[in-house]
């Protein structure tokens, strides 16, 4: 592996047709995971003649960070493969130089927006793809460090296959890669914008315990992310589906198609974007919420841009953390906040699926500002809604008893901040979109610089 900087490798500002950024965003230990995504990282340069920038975005605490140094120092040595491991005032460096060179009005929000104190899924990926641009990378490819990989045959496999065998090229070329082809015609020459596919083992969100505990509460519960109007039979379709992945079925041999990606099919822990879509378009940087970093697959569905979905699935495992019950606490808030969310997400994406080709300009790119016009619309919609998802869930929640209750308790107590957040969250959401082209052009025009020195 090469360790030099990326100052010493990439001017400012360069755009390289066989640069891609494989990235790890963690705040957890997981050294396996930084050796795995390491041999992923050869695997593409050596089979693809690509340049591997590998970028591990590493928010963990001092020692645990230490313990990925000395990982990434272990990793053998492999052509055309840098790797930038970047602790969380590294990542501060890049932003504030990026954000200051933008001229961008209210820059210590901004800083916010893309560094939280708090923990951030989009916010930790929307960096990955400032950092990618100002590296002069075609394509963004993450992992997550909670997943391994599945062996066959004696050898890994790994999800990059699919992504750098399609990704950019026109659909009407990229049909040859596949084994099928379920696209439209008048869809054929747009470049393929997302490859991606899911995981097998755990389920991605930690509520299977409820599914043991009282499989009518778990409907009730995981219902509440869905369209309060949704009829009872859409309701079950959505829970049946919902965090499941790709079931358990191992891998055995590669399928992939060429199509309009569904977004209940992938999963941000096997996903490769091209330029074209993170450069136009950020994550939600909303806090302590899952799901913030889905937003993408819906806004490339519903515009229609290609897509790829193989069946190279990740496998998922939970960290012993989750078992805790302090990690218990914070994922099940991660949770809350995400059905509160919906509110408003579904309203921009009704608007989005609506929109169709108009989300797209005449030279066939994203719409920002389209999508920043659907989530200020969004904002005003009375809070209702949310207020029954709150009892939904603390009704649920006391009907499990247990740590559940105790849980729900500390939900009622803060019923209007978690109201308050998941509307201020869609504000933010809607600012960093409409900034978001000014930032991505400063990085381009700053680089990396000596962020990783």
């Amino acid at each position: 592996m090469n360790r030099q900087t990326s100052s010493d490798r990439t001017s400012a500002g360069r755009t390289s047709t066989d640069r891609i950024c494989l990235t790890l965003p963690t705040n957890r230990a997981c050294s396996a995971a930084i050796a795995e995504i390491g041999e992923e990282a050869a695997y593409a340069a050596r089979t693809f003649q690509v340049e591997v920038d590998l970028l591990i975005l590493d928010s963990s605490e001092e020692a645990t960070r230490a313990e990925h140094a000395r990982a990434v120092a272990e990793l053998p040595a492999a052509a055309h493969v840098t790797v930038h491991h970047l602790d969380e005032q590294q990542q501060r460096v890049f932003l504030d130089r990026t954000i200051r060179h933008s001229g961008l009005p209210a820059p210590e929000r901004m800083l916010d927006l893309m560094l939280p104190d708090a923990l951030s899924y989009g916010a930790c990926t929307n960096r990955a793809f400032l950092i990618a641009a100002a590296l002069g990378c075609r394509s963004v490819h993450r992992r997550d460090s909670d997943c391994t990989y599945q062996v066959f045959d004696g050898e890994k496999v790994f999800p990059i296959h699919h992504e750098l065998a399609s990704l950019g090229r026109p659909a009407s070329e990229a049909s040859a890669a596949v084994s099928e082809t379920l696209l439209a015609p008048a869809h054929a020459h747009r470049p393929v914008s997302m490859v991606g596919s899911s995981f097998i083992g755990e389920p991605s969100v930690d509520i299977a315990e409820i599914e043991r505990l009282d499989a009518g509460v778990y409907h009730d519960v995981v219902s509440l992310w869905g369209p309060v109007d949704w009829s009872e039979e859409q309701k079950r379709q959505l829970v049946e589906e919902s965090f499941k992945g790709a079931g358990t079925e191992p891998f055995t041999g590669d399928r992939s198609t060429l199509t309009v990606v569904d977004p209940m099919r992938v999963d941000m822990s096997n996903i490769g974007f091209h330029h074209e879509v993170y450069e136009r378009v950020p994550l939600p940087p909303g806090t302590d919420t899952i799901g913030t970093d889905y937003f993408l697959f819906h806004l490339v569905h519903d515009a229609a841009l290609p897509g790829v979905l193989h069946n190279r699935n990740i496998e998922n495992y939970y960290t012993p953390y989750r078992r805790t019950d302090a990690g218990f606490r914070a994922y099940q808030m991660r949770f809350v906040k995400f059905l509160l969310s919906m509110l408003y997400l579904n309203f921009v994406y009704d608007r989005m699926g609506s929109a169709g080709a108009a989300l797209l300009d005449e030279h066939e790119q994203l719409r920002g500002d389209t999508i920043s016009g659907f989530l200020r619309e969004s904002t005003g919609l009375d809070r209702a809604d949310n207020v029954w998802r709150l009892d939904r869930v603390s009704t649920s929640y006391r009907k499990l008893g247990g740590r559940y209750a105790e849980f729900a308790e500390l939900m009622d107590a803060r019923r209007e901040q978690l109201l308050d957040e998941a509307e201020s969250d869609t504000e933010d959401f809607a600012v960093l979109i409409d900034a978001w082209p000014t930032l991505v052009r400063a990085a381009r025009e700053t680089g990396l610089g000596s962020a990783d020195a």
